[in-house]
Parts: structure tokens; sequence; C-alpha cells
């Protein structure tokens, strides 16, 4: 996720082959998959232009062709010349790509890419333009992105130390970063569970957790798109301050329902260690495998091997995702949806990002959380619950 909790989608043209080996109909096809899964919510996109060369560059044709299926099939286009060749003036012409994409972030830009934007930029509207950013160097990154999690390919990282090198001929400076501060004692946000409960009398559910929860009980069950829109990142920050200082918190004071939701979301993911925890990592995502009917035991067995806090915590949380999905009706958050927005909230590797094909998976047990909260958590009451 990026600094404002919204999903990050990468392309890197380094690692497109060769054309004349690329089956271009499985790649709209894996585009049109990895679209879908991000759309619906607000999202960023990281284009890695390093890479991009004559040889691997989709042809015009191509580009027109597949412009042309994703606006049949899904009535709105998507940022393939973005993605192939930085033609963003064709980019994201359609409503739905287009209004919930918040930041497109264009790393290792040519000239060509910054001469063409120059000619296009009166066809294209002033809201979008704003979108586009411009990276000349990987560290860039770090203040808009978890820059740690990024899949960033070794070539493209070599590419970004030699323009490093050549810049005035010497590396840059090194920054010397200060040690990390010990936490304070009412730190609720980057600390573990454990920590929590043993500053705050031993009470199992963290105060953040408490709160948001009770408030978007109250004022937001029945909130459209509810989990799905971001908030200004200033108040985030704000926020989050006060509560790592112990201070108290009024939601209505924001007058934005989507405040204490992605502050709920900021939380899990800002745990130490996901909540669903390391070692259920490989278990979830076997979950494909086992048989549809036999897939709610599964989860069961799988949640009922995790530590007692950690237990405790995910079905106060999941009971709620519940109620929530319940009202879907009118908030349009199904347990599905509301799957897509927490799945990897709850659950990471602990190395790395998780990759494209282990979001199905962890949306599916997500989901099944969800869904099947009663089944799932109705054998196990923790004392202190």
């Amino acid at each position: 996720d990026d600094n404002s909790g919204r999903k990050v989608i990468t392309f890197s043209c380094c690692r497109m082959p060769p054309s004349h080996q690329l089956n271009h109909t499985r790649l709209l096809e894996y585009l049109k998959y990895t679209l879908d899964q991000y759309v619906e919510n607000d999202y960023t996109v990281v284009y890695f232009h390093y890479g991009l060369k004559s040889l691997n560059k989709p042809s015009l044709k191509w580009l027109q062709t597949a412009y042309k299926e994703f606006d049949r099939n899904c009535g709105y286009s998507v940022p393939l010349s973005v993605i192939f060749n930085s033609l963003v003036t064709i980019s994201f012409s359609f409503p739905r790509y287009k209004k919930n994409l918040k930041a497109l972030y264009v790393v290792h830009p040519t000239n060509f890419i910054k001469i063409l934007w120059n000619i296009f930029k009166p066809l294209i509207s002033h809201k979008f333009g704003k979108k586009v950013t411009y990276l000349n160097y990987l560290s860039d990154l770090r203040e808009h992105l978890k820059y740690d999690q990024l899949n960033i390919p070794q070539e493209v990282i070599r590419h970004d130390e030699n323009l490093r090198m050549k810049q005035k001929g010497k590396l840059p400076p090194v920054v010397k970063v200060p040690p990390p501060r010990p936490p304070l004692p009412t730190q609720q946000f980057g600390v573990s569970l454990q920590y929590i409960k043993d500053k705050n009398n031993g009470e199992l559910i963290p105060p953040v957790m408490k709160e948001t929860v009770s408030y978007l009980k109250r004022k937001g069950l029945q909130v459209e798109g509810l989990f799905r829109r971001s908030a200004s990142i200033q108040t985030i920050k704000d926020v989050q301050k006060l509560y790592n200082q112990g201070k108290s918190v009024n939601f209505d004071d924001y007058h934005d329902i989507h405040v204490p939701a992605v502050i709920l979301k900021t939380f899990l993911r800002e745990l130490p260690q996901p909540l669903l925890t390391f070692e259920c990592y490989d278990h979830i995502l076997g979950i494909t495998s086992v048989e549809s009917s036999l897939r709610v035991t599964r989860c069961k067995q799988i949640v009922q091997g995790l530590p007692e806090h950690n237990y405790v915590v995910l079905k106060y949380l999941i009971c709620f995702l519940h109620m929530v999905s319940q009202e879907s009706l009118c908030n349009r958050m199904t347990a599905s949806s509301l799957a897509c927005v927490f799945g990897l909230n709850l659950i990471w590797p602990s190395k790395g990002a998780a990759s494209l094909s282990a979001l199905v998976p962890l949306n599916l047990f997500t989901e099944l959380l969800i869904d099947f909260y009663t089944n799932i958590f109705n054998s196990r009451t923790m004392p202190g619950e």
C-alpha cells in the first residue's frame, strides 16, 4: 500500500519479453485481471520505464486493438499507453479507472516521455494531470510509498545506481539515519499487540480498534463504499499522532466517516507481524487447493491454531466486518469486496510483498472468514473477550 493506504500496482518494462515471443491475448487477460481487482477502490500505479526498447515494445496496432478490447468489454480504458510507451494521453480515458486512480508515478522517465507529455498536455484534464508525478530516482519513491515492500527488479536498481554515479561524476552523500526511538508507553501504531496489551491494563482489544469499530458501527454501516475510500493523508497522520500520544480522538470533529475506516486499516497494516501471523501464510495460500465443500472447515482449523491474543482480536474484527457485509444492499460492501480491502491488511509474507498469484487465496480466505463468521468462530471462546 502507499502512505494513504491505497493499493499499489507496479509495472516494470524490463520484464517485458520480446514482442515476437509475447502472447498478446494472454497479456490482455492478465492486465484486465490485475486491474479489475483494484479499480473499484482508490489505487496507485508505479511505472518503471527502464527497459522499454524497440525489441519489446508492443506495436501501435496491438495497442489500438487492446484499447478497443477494454472499451468494448468494460466500458473504460486502461493505462496501456502508460504501461507500454507512456503515452498517457490515452490512459484512463473512461470513468472507472480515471476516477479511482489517485496517483501515477513514472520512474526513470526519458526526455521523450516528458516531451510527449508537454505536447499532449492540453488534451488531458487538469485534474488527471495533477495525478502524474515523474521520479528520477528510486529514493524519491520513499516519501510516497512503502518502498521496502515494492518488488523492484534488479535491473532497475542497477540502472538507478548508474544514474546516480553519473550525476556530477560521484555518488550522492550518504544520509545518516538516526537510530529508531523507543515507542511511547501510549503507542498504538507500529507496535505489537502484546505491547499494547501490556500498556493498557491487559486489555486484549487495542483501544484504536475498539474506538474505530464502535464509531463505525454507530455511524458507518450503511455508508456506500465504506473502507474503499481514502482520507486526507495529513488527517490520518494527525489522528495517529493523537493515539500514539495517548490523547482522546473524537471522529465527529473530522466530518468524514472514512477517517476512522482508514485508521482501522492503517493500524492493522502497521502491526510488526500480521494479525493472522507469518506462520499461517503458507497454510492460507493452500486454501484454493482444498475442495470447496471443505474450505470453511480448513479456515476454522487455521484460525483455531492462532495465538490466543491474535484469535480474540481477529474474532472482534471479523464480527464487525460480517456486520458490514450484512448491510451490503446499502453500503455495496459484500464479503468479497471487504476481502479485497482487508486481505493484505491481515496477512502478508515475512519477506517482500505478496505476489499477484497469492492475492486469490488470501482474499478467498478472508472472504470465507467474513461470510462464515458464525461457523468459524463458534467453538473457541477466550478469557477476556
